[in-house]
């Protein structure tokens, strides 16, 4: 264990909160599964569901060690790349993907021969994060021409968002929203970025008109539920979200300052996504607001270390990444706090690192390994450094120590002599 910890490079508080969150999550997910396991086989055994948990937590920190051990420039020329791969699985599952976990929105991919569900949407948006990173720095010396940068930047974001967002809006909000963040601070000008959100607009606007003339579409059926959510959350109408929110508050009603205790949740038998879509509801019914302003704590924590991690990358592409990367990991898991405290209307989003779901996991420790690896290139410069420093600082003490003995040898051997006899200095020695 000590060697294998010993392995571990880059930033140590990045690891140390990210094995909390990951430690943290077995109890709820433990917890708020019986429900699952009554409707799966109606026996209310959840040790099934916490070894499915377990394998998903041990799969992604086995991602995070070996994508933290490849240098993240790498990751630079691959977003490019990969871009057009991600564009046919995305279509890909707009015409065959699957329904799982309630939802009605088809959004996962059955991986063949392993019968795992893959949700493609999540990995498009690590893919383009970073393509999005590539660009900005790519740049970074020159003036930006916005005609070029349609082409170059913006054209590949909207294929990809196009293809998201038939059937998950509120993730293509997100991505688009954390995009807007990251050339903003990319120092992509304002007058652009004006326009950009402008056409954004503009493109949602068509889309939803576009399903108001096909409601029968497959490709326009969520649209419904957007507009249901976003009327309900605004007038209290009652319907299936607005169950799942009124569950939840009761649920952090219940919990109080120190909860019900572990496993003691009674709303978890009530909340269909108790284990994903609301599991800080089920939290704070069992470890109180001590356990969800813990949660919240650790998030901010993360986030602290990922400005810190961001500020320290040697190179724009690195600072960039940690943000892009970073940063939208966070603001899921504030999205996924605030539909619990109805504060958002239902958006479908997970808890990082906690919510139970291979995908949510496997793609956030993606974004954590090259996070990391960041951070490991940032360690080993200033090691190098270091090293660098001491070994001239070595060189110079011998060059001095040499200096010194030939000085001695020159006074000891030295044939200079004032007589008149020339040859007398030889004689003398």
């Amino acid at each position: 264990m000590k060697q294998l910890i010993g392995n571990l490079k880059g930033d140590k508080g990045i690891w140390s909160f990210v094995a909390l969150l990951a430690l943290f999550s077995f109890m709820p997910v433990f917890s708020a599964s019986s429900n699952l396991a009554y409707l799966g086989h109606g026996t209310g055994n959840t040790l099934g569901y916490l070894m499915k948990h377990l394998g998903h937590i041990c799969c992604g920190f086995a991602i995070i060690y070996f994508i933290h051990k490849v240098p993240y420039h790498y990751f630079r020329s691959i977003s490019k790349w990969i871009l057009p791969v991600v564009w046919l699985i995305l279509a890909f599952t707009m015409i065959k993907g699957t329904v799982i976990g309630g939802a009605n929105a088809s959004r996962w991919l059955q991986i063949p021969f392993v019968g795992i569900s893959f949700q493609p949407s999540a990995f498009a948006a690590l893919v383009l994060f970073v393509f999005v990173a590539r660009y900005l720095s790519k740049t970074r010396e020159k003036p930006i021409d916005f005609v070029e940068s349609l082409k170059e930047l913006w054209l590949p974001v909207f294929i990809t968002l196009m293809f998201i967002l038939p059937s998950n809006f509120s993730t293509t909000a997100l991505i688009f929203s954390m995009i807007l963040m990251l050339v903003f601070i990319g120092k992509y000008p304002m007058k652009y970025i004006a326009i950009i959100v402008g056409s954004g607009i503009i493109f949602l606007a068509f889309f939803i008109l576009i399903s108001k003339a096909f409601p029968d579409a497959k490709f326009f059926n969520r649209v419904s539920t957007w507009e249901s959510r976003i009327e309900n959350f605004s007038t209290d109408k009652p319907d299936e979200d607005d169950y799942q929110i009124e569950k939840a508050k009761i649920a952090i009603a219940s919990g109080m300052i120190y909860g019900l205790g572990p496993g003691k949740s009674i709303q978890k038998n009530f909340l269909p996504q108790s284990s994903s879509d609301f599991i800080y509801a089920i939290i704070v019914e069992e470890y109180g607001l001590v356990g969800g302003l813990l949660v919240l704590s650790l998030y901010l924590l993360l986030l602290f270390r990922f400005v810190v991690a961001s500020h320290k990358a040697n190179t724009l592409f690195g600072k960039l990444v940690v943000i892009g990367l970073g940063f939208p990991m966070i603001f899921q898991a504030m999205i996924n706090m605030a539909v619990a405290v109805e504060l958002l209307p239902v958006t479908g989003q997970t808890l990082p690192l906690i919510s139970s779901g291979g995908t949510s996991i496997w793609m956030t420790c993606i974004a954590l390994g090259i996070i990391i690896g960041v951070t490991k290139k940032e360690e080993e410069i200033t090691q190098e450094l270091k090293d660098a420093a001491k070994r001239e600082e070595a060189l110079q003490k011998l060059i001095d120590r040499e200096l010194e003995q030939d000085d001695v040898l020159g006074e000891e051997y030295s044939i200079a002599d004032n007589s008149k006899n020339p040859m007398q200095a030889v004689l003398n020695k």
